[in-house]
């Protein structure tokens, strides 16, 4: 008796459906982020630890996800987009796992405390990021919903308006990155330099958070586009 492979079968439903299960994944690991963060905050290190483990758990299932996705993605089937585009994007989106796993290694390997002065900012920060990839999953799920639906003409205009919403967040971030670095900046006298080297790699991290959750939306407006 031969077995099915389920994630061929999720080609048969969707060539998106893969892609959204990965974005999936990315998404929860991103979601682990605040948590993680206010754990490190009280010196939760159990806690921490165990939103770190959380976030490796999905992360290595976001790689079966990817792998599986190439080895299962044939080189000539019928679908809206190529097979291309489909195999660029679920790189970009495994970036957004990846680097949520860094940060929290990091963090958690060096016991890694923001100073109460940055502790604010940062968690309006990570919500910015985290949001970014939300908003980045959310258009993934509306392509595929509108293509699959046969709104042809309707996909670029929604898709657009999502995508500036992104892009409206990913700037966002951005700012907030800027002065979160301000207030580093006016701090570092007071602080380890080991420290300070360390703290600047996480805010530069967050931040590309949201800027790998943007690639995904500018991947997704070129494969409308083609």
């Amino acid at each position: 008796m031969v077995t099915p492979n389920p994630f061929a079968a999720m080609f048969g439903r969707s060539p998106f459906q893969p892609l959204l299960a990965h974005i999936v994944k990315a998404n929860d690991c991103a979601d682990q982020l605040l948590p993680f963060f206010e754990a490190t905050m009280v010196g939760d290190w159990a806690a921490a630890e165990g939103h770190r483990e959380t976030v490796t758990r999905l992360e290595h299932e976001a790689d079966e996800l990817k792998t599986e996705l190439r080895l299962n993605l044939p080189n000539t089937m019928f679908l809206p987009v190529s097979r291309t585009d489909l195999l660029d994007l679920i790189s970009v989106q495994d970036k957004i796992a990846n680097k949520v796993r860094d940060i929290t290694g990091i963090m958690l390997g060096r016991r890694m405390q923001v100073p109460e002065a940055l502790a604010q900012p940062m968690r309006d920060y990570i919500q910015t990021s985290v949001a970014c990839v939300a908003q980045a999953r959310q258009a993934l799920e509306e392509l595929k919903d509108l293509l699959e639906s046969g709104f042809g003409r309707n996909v670029a205009e929604v898709l657009q308006k999502m995508i500036r919403e992104l892009h409206v967040l990913e700037n966002q971030a951005d700012g907030q990155q800027v002065a979160i670095r301000r207030i580093l900046f006016e701090l570092e006298s007071q602080l380890p330099p080991v420290d300070v080297i360390f703290l600047y790699q996480i805010i530069d991290w967050i931040g590309e958070v949201s800027d790998r959750a943007e690639r995904v939306g500018s991947r997704l407006q070129i494969l409308t586009a083609r």
